[in-house]
């Protein structure tokens, strides 16, 4: 069962993004593409964190994270913050040049978009920690451009829109 729900979750498409968090217990990056929104009033997402991941306990002790929802261009990055590319923790938070955001948490300044909030409930289900969090910031691209997903186990390019020309 474990696998055939990995594989359907494999066909499954989902946008990448990286999650931050700064505050007492540290700082901390991960790659994520279970985010979701649960309701626009107020505005809050679910976030699904690996139990295992290093960043999780990081998490639940600042009490407050950072969603950057990525471009397709920010490939390299996620694989970067997902540890593809063999650097530490502390190197991949390192590499980037992070911008604080308005709630306090490191942002991409390029991002399409970065949803700052508080974790207002966790719920642990299975292998992996449920977080809830009212959204105190967000701050959106001046443009659109392509996105990134997530699906068959491999990175793609979502096309933005296309915007008619006035004539």
């Amino acid at each position: 069962m474990q696998t055939e729900f990995r594989n359907a979750m494999a066909r499954l498409s989902a946008a990448v993004n990286i999650v931050t968090t700064d505050g007492p217990a540290g700082r901390a990056a991960m790659t994520v593409s279970a985010v979701t929104s649960v309701s626009d009033s107020p505005a809050m997402l679910l976030v699904c964190i690996n139990l295992k991941s290093a960043a999780q306990p990081v998490l639940l002790a600042n009490g407050r994270l950072c969603v950057n929802i990525l471009a397709a261009r920010h490939e390299q990055l996620a694989r970067q913050v997902a540890g593809m590319t063999g650097l530490t923790p502390a190197e991949r938070m390192a590499q980037v040049q992070w911008r604080t955001g308005e709630h306090g948490q490191p942002t991409l300044p390029d991002a399409l978009a970065v949803l700052e909030g508080d974790i207002v409930h966790e719920q642990r289900a299975g292998s992996h920690c449920v977080l809830f969090v009212e959204l105190r910031h967000i701050r959106l691209a001046d443009t659109a451009e392509d996105g990134l997903a997530y699906f068959e186990r491999q990175f793609h390019r979502i096309a933005a829109p296309q915007v008619a020309a006035a004539a």
